[in-house]
């Protein structure tokens, strides 16, 4: 047996075509069927690992099905391409939402459970991160998108690169270790939307003025319920507050708040004119 190629397939998660395996040494024969199996098998002497030789007696013998328990097939579901690129996306995608509005909790659970399960699929797979980079640059071409209105160029820029990066993210020459080409283009583009709409809603929200607190009372008006002259009671925001003005207010005049010092508030009087 090619020793090498044997560790470099487990260390290293690489992937060899049934040629490849036949040309290095890594496999005896290739066959398409177990009755073919069965038949170069027969007869052919083994060594085993206490070093005892053994001929194999196999035609006439019962084969028995060996199927996998439940945690088996789990591992193995989670482990097939399509489903670990699934996985990375939507913890991405969670881990996101999560850090860009603190308290949601589910998201964050889910994406981090969803990332750790992609993290075990790529130990088995052959990762290729060059495409893993590409993923990432994709990232940040959505966030370039909306920080700096790329007016969409960015955006299917990010898409473009996705949709490369996920398709070269598993380096194996066995169609069934590479993620399908119709599950990479839509994965990549609902993908790609969902996080601009999250990131659009996200900036939206923290550019919006502040409405609660000491900065939102800052620029509000209300009614100043008694004199003022200088220090009286003012309503603003549905309360009563404490407040003081470097002119004469009287009672029942509109007034702004222009600054907040604690729980009292500076005003000015509203001109009829404004």
């Amino acid at each position: 047996r090619n020793i090498k190629m044997a560790v470099d397939a487990v260390l290293q998660s690489l992937s060899y075509s049934e040629t490849e395996a036949l040309n290095g040494g890594l496999i005896d024969f290739i066959a398409t069927s177990l009755e073919e199996i069965i038949e170069k098998f027969d007869g052919k002497k083994i060594k085993r690992f206490d070093q005892k030789e053994t001929i194999l007696k196999l035609k006439g013998k019962n084969v028995k099905e060996l199927k996998m328990n439940l945690r088996q097939r789990i591992l193995s579901e989670v482990a097939n391409p399509n489903i670990a690129l699934i996985l990375m996306m939507l913890g991405l995608l969670g881990l996101y939402f999560e850090f860009s509005n603190p308290g949601a909790i589910l998201p964050g659970v889910i994406g981090a459970i969803s990332l750790l399960l992609a993290f075990f699929a790529f130990q088995i797979l052959p990762v290729n991160y060059v495409g893993l980079l590409l993923i990432l640059l994709a990232i940040g071409l959505f966030v370039a998108e909306i920080k700096v209105q790329g007016f969409g160029i960015l955006g299917i820029g990010g898409i473009i690169s996705m949709i490369f990066g996920s398709l070269m993210l598993f380096n194996s020459p066995i169609p069934d270790f590479k993620p399908d080409l119709s599950v990479v283009i839509t994965i990549s583009i609902i993908f790609g939307i969902l996080f601009l709409f999250f990131l659009y809603i996200s900036l939206k929200a923290h550019s919006q003025k502040v409405s609660t607190g000491a900065e939102g009372l800052l620029g509000s008006e209300g009614e100043a319920i008694t004199e003022i002259s200088p220090r009286g009671k003012v309503f603003i925001q549905g309360e009563i507050w404490d407040a003081h003005s470097s002119t004469k207010i009287p009672k029942g005049a509109r007034v702004k708040v222009v600054k907040v010092s604690g729980l009292k508030l500076e005003v000015e009087l509203i001109k009829e004119t404004e």
